[in-house]
């Protein structure tokens, strides 16, 4: 249950929010109703997000990994539940979505690079982050230096989100449940 009310005021910046929203995902996100309670979080976050989404450097199925890891190994079910959603939208195979949360023991599903970007994510999400330099020269050696930088930037974002999430309480919206594959989380 969230620890916010999901009820916010319904000020106008709410409503084209949420209206957004539900054209885009079907829904009104959980994290924008929470947040709509600060009308200066909210916009920051907004324009935030759609700076996110413009970053084109990192391989998309690249970026998701990077995105994925965080959620699970963080205990955002919310995050896990839109990651799957996402993940399957843009075309990652099912087998994947479901090795992220085990993928030390299910390495066969992934690519050298994918299990480094798993490894990388989970490495930077540790408290302290414990990024080893040979893992670094790795990833920028196949990258690239802006691909790397935009890897470690999604890390980071997700980090904000499911922490965000996870303190407000959010729980799991059902998007996994639209494209059948369940949360591990």
């Amino acid at each position: 249950m969230a620890r916010i009310s999901l009820d916010p005021p319904r000020t106008l910046l709410y409503r084209i929010s949420a209206w957004y929203s539900r054209r885009t995902f079907g829904a009104v996100l959980d994290p924008a109703r929470a947040m709509a309670h600060h009308r200066k979080v909210m916009l920051t976050d907004m324009r935030f997000e759609l700076s996110v989404a413009r970053w084109k450097t990192l391989d998309p199925q690249l970026k998701l990994l990077a995105v994925m890891a965080p959620a699970h190994l963080i205990g955002c079910s919310w995050c896990t539940d839109f990651g799957y959603w996402e993940a399957h939208n843009n075309g990652m195979p099912r087998e994947k979505l479901h090795a992220v949360p085990d993928w030390r023991n299910r390495r066969e599903a992934f690519t050298a690079l994918e299990l480094d970007v798993l490894e990388y994510a989970e490495a930077m999400t540790a408290t302290p982050p414990a990024v080893t330099d040979a893992l670094t020269a790795r990833l920028i050696g196949q990258l690239g230096e802006p691909a790397f930088v935009e890897l470690t930037a999604m890390v980071a974002v997700e980090n904000l989100r499911s922490r965000m999430n996870s303190a407000f309480g959010l729980t799991g919206q059902g998007f996994s449940d639209r494209c059948e594959v369940p949360s591990r989380a």
